[in-house]
């Protein structure tokens, strides 16, 4: 009689796992580690498909930790997604009553009808300096997971 095979994290998977994701410093910026583990389907855009691409093969009861690169993670920065935005488009995207503070992170429509985002840098009475990369764009993060259950 052969004995029972450890399943593993396949593109398929429904998985119960503890992660963490973190700044190379050690600074959670998300974790489950303190509270009920996730439970998730694999490939459902739960977890941001870099964060998938290093399950992959992981045995039930993996605990392990990745540094993932900036190249590996949310990507380099870009100065061409440091943009000025004008005074008309800011107004365009706001409520009358908006007060915008050096930090805020402000929805824009995008042209083909959908949404993004940019940080307020600056702003002055002729518009606004706003930065599109992600907030994590250009650092190296630590991801660590703990595999309890794979389906």
């Amino acid at each position: 009689m052969s004995s029972p095979s450890v399943p593993v994290v396949t593109e398929n998977a429904y998985l119960t796992l503890h992660y963490r994701l973190a700044s190379l410093e050690g600074e959670d910026i998300v974790s489950t580690f303190n509270e009920n583990p996730a439970t998730l389907q694999f490939g459902q855009g739960q977890l941001a498909p870099f964060l998938e691409a290093c399950l992959l093969g992981l045995p039930e009861g993996a605990h392990q930790t990745f540094e993932l690169a900036p190249a590996q993670a949310f990507g380099e920065r870009s100065d061409e997604l440091v943009q000025r935005i004008s005074r008309a488009t800011l107004d365009e995207n706001s409520s009358m009553d908006e007060q915008y503070r050096i930090g805020d992170l402000v929805d824009f429509a995008a042209p083909g009808g959908g949404r993004f985002a940019g940080i307020l840098r600056a702003m002055d009475d002729d518009g606004a300096i706003f930065d599109f990369n992600h907030p994590l764009a250009g650092q190296t993060l630590k991801f660590e997971v703990k595999i309890i259950g794979i389906l």
